[in-house]
């Protein structure tokens, strides 16, 4: 049995002088590619407040861009990300903001391809993160779960209709919408996994524009 150091507690094996500034921005860049789910033409990361102060220094920006690109926390690659193939794959940019109305630690991650999406998020400490907002609906995902993500049209029985295919426990729910029968968004977080069938299933009920199946990231 593998003995829990003092190290594993405090923070993640990681790449980087920070937890939240390093450790956190990678994971926020994983999710957010695992949301999108695409090859994009363009990411522009937009940085908050202690992230666009200290972000350069502490490798937030290397961070950001390893974490779309798919490279995990523990990955030497991260250091000389810039120089990278890898980092040839799409255009990239960062800006530097402060707002403080956000979390200090915040960024919001624009991707720009075959489909536009806005996604936001905050690293709250010792490589922990959340997702609050995917193009404006309100989430709450920290990449600890499984979980199926839906965009559709606020129809009657839209929920029932999707809760009683999944066949697995939820652990969490949220739903969001523009307004009463326009765009909402379903957050499913799961205990367990869902098959490909019941996400074919999913995508054959009517008035659902998205669906992503978003992997829970690894520890």
């Amino acid at each position: 049995m593998k003995q829990t150091s003092i190290i594993d507690i405090i923070s993640p094996v990681m790449v980087g002088p920070s937890s939240s500034h390093t450790a956190g921005a990678i994971r926020l860049g994983l999710l957010a590619r695992n949301i999108y789910n695409e090859m994009p033409d363009k990411v522009t990361f937009k940085l908050y407040n202690s992230f666009a102060q200290t972000g350069k220094g502490h490798g937030t920006d290397k961070g950001l861009l390893s974490g779309v690109l798919g490279l995990n926390v523990d990955d030497t690659r991260i250091k000389d990300i810039f120089n990278s193939d890898l980092a040839k794959e799409f255009e990239y940019e960062f800006q530097y903001l402060e707002d403080f109305n956000r979390h200090p630690n915040a960024v919001d991650i624009i991707f720009e391809g075959h489909r536009n999406m806005k996604i936001s998020g905050n690293s709250v400490g010792a490589g922990e993160i959340e997702i609050t907002n995917i193009d404006e609906f309100s989430v709450s995902l920290t990449g600890k779960y499984n979980t199926l993500l839906l965009i559709y049209k606020d129809v009657p029985n839209m929920i029932s209709r999707v809760t009683n295919s999944i066949h697995v426990n939820i652990a969490s729910f949220h739903c969001d919408r523009y307004a009463k029968g326009e765009e909402a968004s379903m957050c499913i977080c799961l205990d367990g996994e869902v098959n490909q069938k019941v996400i074919d299933f999913l995508y054959l009920i009517e008035d659902v524009y998205m669906i992503r199946y978003i992997k829970k990231l690894e520890s």
